[in-house]
C-alpha cells in the first residue's frame, strides 16, 4: 500500500478533472450514440454521478464492519431495466460526482491503517479489500473518462468496440 497517499491524491483531483472535461465537450456530442452497446458522453458522466453514492456506501461498510459481504452493482440489471444509465443534467451529475466524491476523500482521510487493510467478500473478484476498492474506484473513474474521450474523438475505424 506504498501508493495510498497518490490514491488519494488521485480520487481527490478526479471532480475537477471530470468537471474540466465535460465542460470542453461540446453540447451536440453529448448524447451522440457511436454504435450499438456504445453508452452516450452523457450517459458515462451520469453512471459515473450515480454510482458514488454506493461507492461511498461500500467504504462506510468496510469502516464499520469486520468483513462486509457485498453483492454486484450491475447497472441496467433487473427485467424492466434499461441497458443504458438514466441521463441526468451534466451540471448536476458533475455536482453529484463532486458532492460524493468530497464525502469518499473526507472518510479516507479519517481512516486507520487497520482499515486500509481489511479484507472483505464480493463474488466477482477473487479478492477484495478496502485498499483494492479505493484503486478500483480511481481506475474506474479513469476507465469511463478515457472511454468518454475516446467516444468524442476517435475516428470510426479505430473506435474501440466494447461488446
Amino acid at each position: 500500500m506504498k501508493d495510498r497517499l497518490d490514491l488519494l491524491d488521485g480520487l481527490n483531483r478526479s471532480a475537477n478533472v471530470l468537471s474540466a472535461f465535460v465542460q470542453s465537450i461540446p453540447d451536440d456530442k453529448q448524447n451522440r450514440r457511436r454504435g450499438d452497446g456504445c453508452w452516450t458522453l452523457a450517459e458515462h458522466a451520469s453512471h459515473l454521478a450515480k454510482v458514488q453514492p454506493m461507492l461511498l456506501e461500500r467504504l462506510q461498510r468496510f469502516r464499520d464492519e469486520d468483513h462486509p459481504v457485498f453483492v454486484p452493482y450491475i447497472p441496467g440489471d433487473g427485467d424492466d431495466a434499461s441497458d443504458t444509465p438514466e441521463v441526468i443534467p451534466m451540471d448536476a451529475a458533475m455536482d453529484q460526482f463532486a458532492l460524493f466524491r468530497g464525502r469518499q476523500v473526507a472518510l479516507l482521510n479519517g481512516v486507520s491503517a487497520a482499515v486500509w487493510e481489511k479484507t472483505g467478500s464480493h463474488p466477482e473478484y477473487a479478492i477484495y479489500s478496502f485498499y483494492i476498492l479505493v484503486r478500483h474506484i480511481l481506475m474506474h473513474d479513469h476507465w469511463h473518462m478515457y472511454r468518454m474521450e475516446e467516444l468524442w474523438l476517435t475516428e470510426d475505424a479505430f473506435l474501440t468496440k466494447v461488446e
